[in-house]
């Protein structure tokens, strides 16, 4: 057994950037490197799964794991909370894997004040419009929470600078590469 420890690797982004697919690319084919697992109250989309894609629980019961300190981080977004479990991540980065965390600003925030040696990466649209026509062609959401969603991107773009890297989004395999060159690098 090895004594060398994981590393954390925080990856955020405005909703609809690609995030969850590239995240979802990168693991497939990378055997060494854990997702972390979030928790939040948002209902599941089509195709996501309960302990695969997100642990969906209710209001009450996130609230309660805020009480008894079950989380890394959380925050509330666009009406919904999400948070991250911290007894898996520990467990991973002791055992010696890496870790990427999937997380919002806020959340990612938390994690860099907690943890100053973690990676921190943003990953940005090729450009507003593309952004909204991804928001839009998920076909998810309500005319509301879409335009919700695209002010909280506006505003989380002015973040990026807090980032240690920052790779503009155009293909699902271009930005894996990237994230991934990243972490090798480390």
């Amino acid at each position: 057994m090895s004594n060398k420890k994981g590393r954390l690797f925080i990856v955020s982004a405005p909703s609809g950037t690609g995030k969850s697919t590239v995240i979802s690319y990168i693991i497939k084919r990378r055997k060494d490197i854990a997702l972390s697992i979030s928790a939040t109250t948002r209902p599941p989309r089509d195709g996501e799964k309960d302990g695969v894609s997100y642990h969906f629980v209710t209001r009450e019961r996130f609230q309660e794991m805020i009480g008894r300190g079950d989380f890394f981080e959380y925050a509330e977004y666009v009406g919904e909370f999400y948070g991250t479990p911290k007894i898996p991540i520990f467990e991973c980065v002791e055992s010696g894997k890496d870790v990427i965390l999937e997380i919002e600003i806020q959340g990612a925030k938390q994690i860099m004040e907690k943890e100053p040696d973690a990676v921190s990466i943003f990953i940005v649209p090729p450009s507003m419009d593309e952004l909204e026509r991804r928001l839009r062609g998920r076909g998810t959401d309500s005319e509301e929470k879409l335009v919700a969603r695209l002010q909280r991107a506006a505003s989380e773009l002015l973040e990026q600078d807090r980032y240690h890297h920052v790779i503009v989004s155009m293909t699902v395999p271009q930005t894996a590469k990237e994230i991934m060159q990243i972490i090798d690098n480390a």
